[in-house]
């Protein structure tokens, strides 16, 4: 069987799906549009002129012709799952499907956040959506993201934090940021918190916020932390921090990397409690003013997910049922 996966995958993470599919002995590829891009200064003052006397951007006509000339080389598949179909023209999308006897898409955001056109939709063979508004409302077929990192028991760690967390700026995140570095402080828990964005950002968001110790850490930075580093910050802290974007109704990876590595989670997502794996003991849903916030949360060891709901959330178990190899 031959599948390919085209994505963006700025993160790294359609890289495990690749993968995965690999090491079940399917001959899969992965067409990653990402790192096309201008090679040189002249292709990058061209495309900013043509954006803005022609509104056309030659890198996404770039990147759209990548993928049609790796098909080309690749030739037919017998499935296509194509991420981010937003960012694809319909005729692109039309000339994908050529290609392969089953068009597949997974939206791991909203349509309200990232709208895609009725047209496009159509095209697909089968559409999943990680968003439980968008699945009632057009019959996309529910479907989660899903754990890549391997499993590591809480006991093999030795976390000195209380609470981590790492989020690209957000003026919804970052408001309710500050409540909740109040609350931490009160209970005298460690928690280092790292906001990612722009350079004009940064010191604004330095006024926004309230002096913390220096034992404490809240980290304002314009570098983006490396997506293989990120377990290291995982694992030197008990609980994860996880706050929605506006708009969305599902769960983030931060999840599925928590329970990968055993931590409990902190989070302003009230859905997760319609899950198979929701805990209390693991996992705390904040209300609107973090009073339910408390110290016993941290103290309490956390409770293992049965082996059977654990696997189902695995990586293993995503491609089966994504690719219908089950």
């Amino acid at each position: 069987m031959k599948i390919c996966v085209i994505s963006y995958d700025f993160w790294g993470y359609d890289k495990h799906i690749v993968d995965t599919l690999c090491k079940k002995g399917i001959d899969a590829h992965h067409i990653k549009i990402g790192n096309v891009t201008h090679s040189n200064f002249q292709e990058r003052a061209t495309n900013a002129i043509s954006k803005v006397f022609l509104n056309k951007n030659l890198k996404t006509e770039k990147r759209q012709q990548f993928v049609i000339d790796s098909l080309a080389a690749l030739g037919p598949q017998d499935q296509i799952l194509v991420l981010n179909p937003d960012t694809f023209d319909i005729s692109t999308l039309q000339e994908i499907k050529a290609y392969s006897k089953r068009l597949i898409t997974y939206l791991y955001d909203s349509l309200e956040r990232l709208p895609v056109e009725i047209e496009k939709l159509k095209l697909f063979d089968k559409i999943f959506s990680f968003d439980i508004i968008d699945v009632k409302k057009h019959a996309f077929e529910k479907l989660t993201n899903y754990i890549y990192l391997d499993h590591h028991s809480s006991e093999e760690q030795n976390p000195e934090m209380d609470l981590f967390y790492i989020t690209s700026y957000d003026n919804k995140r970052v408001s309710f940021i500050k409540l909740l570095t109040k609350k931490l402080i009160a209970l005298n828990l460690k928690f280092q918190i790292m906001i990612i964005g722009k350079k004009s950002w940064k010191n604004q968001l330095k006024n926004l916020f309230i002096t913390v110790p220096e034992s404490l850490s809240i980290i304002f930075s314009i570098k983006k932390i490396s997506h293989q580093d990120l377990p290291g910050y995982y694992k030197n802290s008990k609980a994860l921090l996880d706050l929605t974007r506006e708009n969305q109704h599902g769960l983030s990876f931060r999840v599925f990397e928590a329970m990968a590595l055993e931590k409990k989670i902190i989070t302003d997502n009230i859905a997760i409690k319609d899950y198979d794996f929701y805990n209390p003991n693991n996992i705390l849903v904040l209300d609107e003013t973090c009073s339910n916030l408390n110290t016993q949360f941290f103290e309490q060891p956390y409770e293992k997910i049965p082996d059977n709901i654990y696997y189902f959330y695995t990586i293993d178990s995503w491609v089966d049922r994504v690719f219908k190899l089950a």
